[in-house]
């Protein structure tokens, strides 16, 4: 996954702010998907949205800039956990839809996602609140297990852990997804490392002042197991039980942490995980 002999690359403190400019942009942006997201609407028309608002706003959509994509998000519905494409689908009340953007500001990038349920949550099946809940759980716990001098594969432990104990709690089995993982992020919406969302054997590299990286679990209501619908890009669960997916962009300081994509900086969030909020002197 990442060299032993490579070390992460921290960012100033200038190259934090304009980072925080792109990812408060992909969070406001979500904000507004979030509050428009209804039965009747179209996956396409979330997208017009989402691609309005970023330009408007002076950012670039940077799913646009991967080679061969063409939206500003990954809409995935129900058994869709990743790089659903919009289109003519209309969405019912009860689906769960996984929204996934990103933005470029200024050359730097930003990076995040939301599961929410359409027609709000009065119009969901149990089990999707539940696996909702408990993939989002394990983003913040995945994030707070962030620190400078720790090692960035705790990420991936903490997550599992968080995972397996909302199972336990629900009475339900929940599949974390291990062909996709997190990533770092900067001038690039992907970049090294990779950061799984899972336990794994290797402890990574050590985390420094100034890292940057999206972690971004996916859960099902069932199995690991998925597949590339003829699109290319959809991937779906192999036994049709549906997924959740959640991101936020985050930057690891001396002092705490910084949820560069929550529109709060993720102060909430994070002392609800016991975790330190650590902002640079932004107003934004």
């Amino acid at each position: 996954m990442f060299g032993r002999r490579n070390r992460l690359q921290g960012r100033t403190d200038e190259q934090l702010r304009l980072m925080r400019e792109a990812g408060l942009l992909v969070g406001r942006t979500l904000e507004l998907l979030a509050s428009e997201l209804r039965p009747g609407l179209t996956t396409l028309e979330l997208d017009r949205l989402a691609e309005d608002f970023i330009r408007s706003n002076g950012g670039i959509p940077n799913f646009q800039l991967v080679p061969g994509y063409s939206h500003t998000l990954c809409t995935s519905v129900n058994d869709e956990v990743v790089h659903g494409i919009p289109g003519p689908r209309v969405l019912e009340a009860g689906d769960i839809v996984s929204v996934d953007c990103g933005a470029e500001v200024k050359g730097w990038n930003g990076d995040a996602a939301f599961t929410a349920v359409v027609g709000g949550r009065e119009a969901g099946r149990p089990e999707d609140l539940a696996l909702i809940d408990a993939t989002e759980a394990g983003l913040y716990a995945g994030i707070a297990a962030m620190h400078v001098g720790g090692r960035l594969y705790a990420v991936g432990d903490a997550v599992e852990a968080s995972i397996e104990a909302a199972a336990e709690r629900d009475g339900r089995t929940y599949g974390v997804i291990d062909e996709y993982v997190g990533h770092g992020i900067g001038t690039q919406m992907h970049m090294d490392p990779q950061i799984p969302n899972y336990a794994v054997r290797e402890t990574g590299p050590k985390l420094v002042d100034g890292f940057t990286g999206a972690i971004e679990p996916m859960v099902t209501l069932g199995g690991i197991d998925t597949k590339v619908l003829a699109d290319d890009w959809t991937v779906v669960t192999l036994d049709g039980t549906r997924a959740a997916h959640w991101e936020h962009s985050v930057a690891v300081r001396e002092d705490g942490l910084w949820i560069l994509t929550a529109v709060d900086g993720g102060q909430a969030a994070l002392a609800a995980a016991g975790a330190a909020y650590a902002p640079l002197d932004v107003t934004a």
